[in-house]
């Protein structure tokens, strides 16, 4: 009997933001789920996030901004990812995101921006419903 694997999610807490409640709130809300949830603490370069999640085999990279920053870190990380042969890995961002930044995200291959009140359940789905491999 083939057991299916769990689900892997990187939570990242990208540039110098300090503010990593939020991120902890998506990490605990993925494992109460059923995913395996490695969290990679604050103060992450894109390089370092990348290193990890290629390191970990995850499924999904979040990420966590509240500094302004997210326009250059985000697609970053997406960049890296392809020029590092991941580019399977789903990326989704959350925190202090304006609206008008989002389409731009997406087009950059961030596949969702969740916003600060947005319930952890439609985050959970998604990744769900997305992460893009064959877990058994």
């Amino acid at each position: 009997m083939v057991e299916e694997r769990k689900i892997r999610v990187l939570v990242a807490k990208p540039g110098l933001d300090g503010h990593d409640r939020g991120a902890k709130v998506i990490a605990r809300a993925f494992r109460d789920a059923g995913f395996e949830v490695i969290y990679t603490g604050l103060r992450q370069t894109p390089e370092m996030i990348v290193s990890a999640a290629i390191q970990e085999d995850v499924d999904a990279v979040g990420v966590s901004c509240l500094s302004g920053a997210h326009m250059y870190l985000f697609p970053r990380i997406v960049q890296l990812l392809r020029e590092r042969g991941a580019d399977d890995v789903l990326v989704f961002g959350g925190g202090t995101i304006p609206d008008e930044d989002i389409p731009k995200l997406r087009e950059a291959g961030i596949a969702e921006i969740f916003t600060p009140g947005t319930p952890t359940s439609v985050a959970i789905d998604f990744v769900r419903n997305r992460a893009g491999r064959d877990r058994k």
